[in-house]
């Protein structure tokens, strides 16, 4: 009888372990849109074990870039749309926000992708200031999220992109490579 009820409780325990949801990170008010910004960084890789399933892939589904003239970021698409692209102002190098992270939700930070493990350690977290140099189109943003509007993440993040920027001017995704070799950049909002 024992072993009866443990066959049935086992399954009943890894249901409700499967279906209890993490909480968001803490949220923080958003920056203002401002050409300049200081963030939270962190760094990323590939083979970390919440990316695995993703291999080397940006959520835009483009391969991951560390340079030379364009590195990937992650960042929270309502407040830094994909497509948008800045640089560090400490090292000058020029990202691409083109992926996004349950972690990066509701905040100010954005994270770096860096080719390995040691490199992603060795920046671990810093205070940096940016430079946006084209900002993403949101409505891109908003319907490249669509089809994963359930994970409470992206719903968090297409509440944002309504919330900050419904009446902001909407512009056409920018080319990396062309801001990167510093060709005509527009001005940022």
């Amino acid at each position: 009888m024992k072993f009866r009820h443990l066959v049935l409780l086992v399954p009943a325990l890894f249901y409700a372990a499967c279906s209890t949801k993490k909480p968001l990170p803490r949220y923080e008010a958003p920056l203002a849109r401002t050409r300049f910004q200081t963030v939270k960084t962190t760094a990323y890789t590939h083979t970390e074990s919440d990316h695995i399933k993703y291999g080397a892939k940006t959520a835009l589904g483009t391969p991951l870039k560390c340079g030379p003239k364009i590195h990937s970021a992650a960042a929270d698409w309502g407040r830094w749309p994909a497509g948008t692209v800045f640089r560090l102002s400490s090292t000058g190098e020029i990202f691409y926000v083109e992926d996004y992270g349950w972690a990066l939700t509701g905040t100010n930070t954005i994270d770096l992708y860096k080719p390995s493990r040691s490199a992603m350690n060795a920046w671990g977290a810093r205070r940096e200031r940016i430079e946006i140099l084209q900002w993403g189109n949101p409505d891109r943003a908003y319907n490249r999220m669509k089809p994963a509007q359930n994970y409470p993440h992206v719903a968090q993040m297409m509440r944002d992109v309504k919330r900050y920027w419904k009446s902001a001017p909407r512009q056409p995704a920018p080319d990396p490579v062309l801001i990167a070799m510093g060709t005509s950049l527009p001005a940022a909002p």
